[in-house]
């Protein structure tokens, strides 16, 4: 299972945004839905979801209202706003490019012609 520190950086950000582009929930939500779309392979800490969460709602990018939970707890539920789908869209493009390169870089053969190699 991969945890927070793992994470390349900025990746957070794009799990909250998709995570949040499925429904509206509240931030304990959030990390479920994270960790059960992940099957499992992703566990997110709750001292890191919290500031990506205030930092995103900050920029705009998801808001948040108060309301209470499924148990009758207070709880700060967010939806994403038209600046953060927006943000979502770009950031799932540069994820597909990202994804790309690593594979054409891992599925490389060995080059027969072009700059030495030191």
């Amino acid at each position: 299972m991969l945890g927070t520190r793992e994470l390349l950086p900025g990746t957070l950000d794009m799990l909250i945004l998709k995570a949040l582009s499925l429904g509206p929930t509240h931030g304990y939500g959030v990390l479920l839905r994270i960790e059960d779309t992940s099957r499992g392979l992703l566990s997110l800490e709750q001292g890191s979801l919290y500031p990506a969460l205030a930092r995103l709602e900050k920029h705009g990018k998801i808001e948040g209202e108060w309301g209470r939970s499924e148990n009758n707890r207070r709880a700060k539920f967010y939806r994403l706003t038209p600046q953060g789908t927006t943000r979502l869209a770009a950031e799932l493009a540069r994820w597909d490019e990202m994804i790309a390169a690593v594979k054409n870089v891992i599925g490389a053969e060995e080059l027969t012609e072009g700059p030495e190699t030191a």
